[in-house]
């Protein structure tokens, strides 16, 4: 993604601006393969195999050891059913330029019969956050305006708002966070944006390029939201003393929005 798109990630107000409603389009020569089960709202297992975790696309989690299944997590599993039997139980895949995550499941984008995202369907209803994750960011700016849809008619999921504030966080996993950034530094270890209570945001060296340094620098004292996977880090003793407890790594510029303008 070049610098550039960052600029187009960040809105100046909390409100969502409007804009039409992109399609997530096929690529040619992809063939049918039948589904043999849907896991959850973003997993499913294939007939030939491969499990699928589809690119872009983060559902709310069903309750494991115990736990409590998350908000809209019955329902997202549920859509994905239906979606899936509507394409007569089979569904084009696309894998990602990044094939494979720590699981070993097949990252892709999923597509029914008639060539319709399932991703994009999916986070269009509010039944899941749109991720990006570089290299698999091709069809972000589609997936985002899915988001913007759901989240201005306040569909599923943004009912009511997701998002905490950051001293609010007390546990790891995945969230979306507001916060005022108190400073943006850089060393070697990548860029680092520092908000105001325990949480800071990390750009690793390796993702710099796809980051508008300038801007960057210029979001300190204006208000931002961020999306990814918390990080306790002091489970993995890498928190010194004084700096943040918390640790949310940014993947693609599309994690991060500036959502209020400052005066």
């Amino acid at each position: 993604m070049k610098k550039a798109s960052l600029a187009g990630a960040f809105f100046v107000s909390a409100i969502w601006l409007c804009g039409a409603q992109a399609a997530c389009p096929p690529p040619d020569g992809l063939s049918d393969v039948a589904v043999q089960r849907v896991v959850d709202g973003d997993t499913l297992y294939l007939s030939d195999g491969r499990r699928i975790r589809m690119i872009g696309l983060n559902s709310p989690e069903l309750g494991k050891r115990g736990r409590a299944d998350e908000p809209f997590a019955v329902a997202a599993r549920q859509r994905l059913e239906a979606l899936v039997a509507a394409s007569a139980g089979r569904v084009r895949v696309s894998p990602g330029k990044d094939d494979r995550d720590d699981y070993g499941r097949t990252l892709a984008h999923v597509y029914d019969q008639q060539g319709r995202n399932l991703e994009e369907q999916l986070i269009a209803e509010g039944l899941g956050y749109l991720v990006a994750v570089a290299p698999n960011v091709d069809l972000v700016e589609c997936q985002q305006a899915a988001e913007r849809k759901a989240r201005q008619a306040g569909l599923g999921l943004w009912k009511k708002s997701p998002v905490v504030r950051a001293e609010q966080i007390k546990a790891p996993g995945f969230a979306l966070v507001s916060g005022r950034v108190d400073s943006v530094q850089r060393n070697r270890g990548g860029i680092w944006i520092e908000l105001q209570g325990s949480v800071v945001l990390h750009i690793a060296a390796n993702l710099q390029r796809s980051f508008d340094a300038s801007m960057l620098k210029g979001l300190e004292g204006r208000t931002i939201e961020a999306r990814g996977w918390v990080i306790d880090r002091s489970r993995r003793g890498a928190a010194r003393p004084g700096q943040a407890r918390w640790m949310l790594p940014l993947t693609d510029p599309a994690m991060l929005q500036a959502v209020l303008r400052q005066k």
